[in-house]
């Protein structure tokens, strides 16, 4: 397909109610509202194997087809300089939090990026970061895991989740989960870290979305017996 044939096809799929759940979510114009659903179903298969189409999608500024763009693209294909671009251009969570922290995740820059975008002064890019490693946690053999940076990075969850920027507050209780779900050497201290942090308030927007108690979380996936069963993508 070519860019203009997916971009027409993104505003078929489109549709008003989509739309108007995704602004409540932050989401910015332009925007169709595609359904997740519908870009697997219709169309990631084949901008799949077009890496150039895939970094064009996410160029146009179109959100649905930013989404798509990271649905599509080879992570182990993307340069550093690519991601710092993607980030810098992701305009609200589903973008940042997500497509570039998922896609990040799998490339050969997930840690260096994870740890430059933590840092940031940007609440977005701070998310992505934090979401980055998240996931990163979710994919990669315990053995290749720094566990001792891993720690410090509870600590600072532990003593500054609350006085955070809102969404940031939001990945580092992700970040709390994904600890205790993926790195089983942490998965008590991840636990003991819920315990202390408790509940998370963070700004939802127009929605009727909840933040995960860290602690119940991590209690369900133990009563399922999956404590440190790794994902083979993040990217979903």
């Amino acid at each position: 397909m070519t860019y203009e044939e997916v971009m027409a096809k993104l505003e078929e799929l489109g549709n008003e109610q989509t739309k108007k759940i995704f602004k409540n979510h932050g989401a910015v114009e332009p925007i169709y509202g595609v359904k997740v659903g519908d870009l697997k179903k219709h169309l990631v298969k084949k901008v799949k194997k077009d890496q150039d189409l895939a970094l064009k999608l996410y160029d146009s500024g179109n959100s649905d087809a930013m989404y798509l763009a990271g649905l599509s693209v080879d992570p182990k294909q993307m340069t550093k300089q690519k991601l710092q671009q993607w980030v810098e251009q992701a305009n609200w969570y589903m973008l940042s939090e997500y497509t570039v922290a998922q896609v990040a995740a799998e490339s050969p820059y997930a840690l260096e990026l994870a740890r430059e975008w933590m840092s940031s002064d940007s609440e977005m890019v701070a998310t992505a970061g934090w979401s980055t490693y998240s996931n990163y946690l979710s994919i990669t053999p315990d053995d290749l895991i720094d566990g001792n940076e891993v720690k410090k990075r509870l600590k600072k969850v532990e003593h500054s989740i609350h006085e955070e920027r809102n969404r940031v507050r939001y990945v580092m209780n992700g970040f709390v989960i994904s600890v205790g779900a993926y790195y089983p050497p942490l998965t008590e201290e991840a636990k003991r870290i819920a315990e202390v942090i408790g509940k998370v308030k963070v700004n939802m927007g127009k929605t009727a979305c909840k933040v995960p108690l860290a602690t119940e979380y991590i209690e369900k996936i133990e009563s399922r017996e999956v404590i440190g069963k790794k994902r083979k993508t993040c990217i979903c």
